[in-house]
């Protein structure tokens, strides 16, 4: 990931330090009624020493320790996430630490397991990133990766209508593109951690419930898109307009609003 790129993520998680797990907890898993950081620590139940890449204001290391785990770790590139985190009680004893997934500051084999929600998708470079991972844990250790896979419903909807706005916002507001695509693939994730010691992933795709009043799925959809960051307040008005116009046939008589999300779910073991 280039510097530009992290300075970014850096600035934008600063300003807002708990917008994407907003977003996560806001949602289940259509039939079973799961969050999304609870399918994703589930893959790695048991595991004793758990590193978050990505871990943001800390909501999945919350509930890895909350059942069980001994030794948490996270690493994000946002000091206001961090912050966050840190104010979580379940929390006080987990090594938090500012920096790159890159360059991991941890020694070799100290995890079972290591965990990212939503954040490899948005990095760069990550096969060295795979390489970093494989060092820092221990021979057989879990890697657990969830990734976005796509809108559902009026979050497509509003998608749509976005990219256009997106495209044109002038190149010196445009923001630099993220991440690997490579990692939004079964096959693409393969290729990226194989060299790196992993077996090859398990994946399966779920679709995350994001429904709810219109307004409340209006800006639930303005705070997942990075894009909508470079978007000014006529154009914002454009926006909401026409997205209130294009998903009125979908409101329900009880007038929720359906939306939601795909997310693919990888894991692989580091080979013994």
């Amino acid at each position: 990931m280039t510097a530009s790129v992290e300075d970014f993520l850096r600035r934008y998680h600063d300003r807002n330090p708990d917008g994407q797990s907003k977003v996560g907890l806001s949602g289940h898993v259509v039939g079973d009624g799961r969050k999304s950081y609870d399918v994703l620590a589930d893959r790695v139940a048991g595991a004793r020493r758990v590193l978050d890449l990505g871990c943001g204001d800390g909501v999945l290391l919350e509930i890895l320790a909350g059942r069980g785990a001994e030794v948490i770790a996270g690493i994000d590139l946002s000091s206001g996430e961090l912050a966050a985190a840190r104010r979580r009680p379940a929390l006080a004893g987990a090594d938090l630490r500012q920096g790159r997934a890159q360059e991991l500051p941890f020694e070799d084999g100290s995890f079972d397991a290591v965990v990212s929600h939503m954040a490899l998708m948005l990095m760069a470079d990550v096969p060295v990133i795979a390489a970093e991972v494989a060092r820092v844990l221990a021979p057989g250790g879990t890697f657990a990766v969830a990734v976005g896979a796509g809108p559902a419903d009026a979050a497509e909807v509003f998608l749509s209508l976005a990219r256009p706005m997106f495209d044109a916002v002038p190149k010196e507001r445009q923001l630099p593109k993220t991440g690997d695509p490579r990692t939004r693939r079964r096959d693409g994730l393969d290729e990226l951690l194989a060299p790196a010691g992993f077996e090859p992933v398990s994946w399966d795709t779920l679709v995350l419930d994001l429904g709810g009043p219109a307004d409340e799925v209006w800006h639930r959809c303005c705070e997942t898109y990075y894009p909508v960051s470079t978007l000014d307040e006529t154009q914002l008005a454009e926006l909401r307009a026409a997205f209130e116009a294009s998903t009125r046939e979908l409101l329900t008589e009880d007038g929720r609003l359906p939306s939601g999300a795909k997310m693919s779910l990888a894991v692989t073991r580091l080979r013994s």
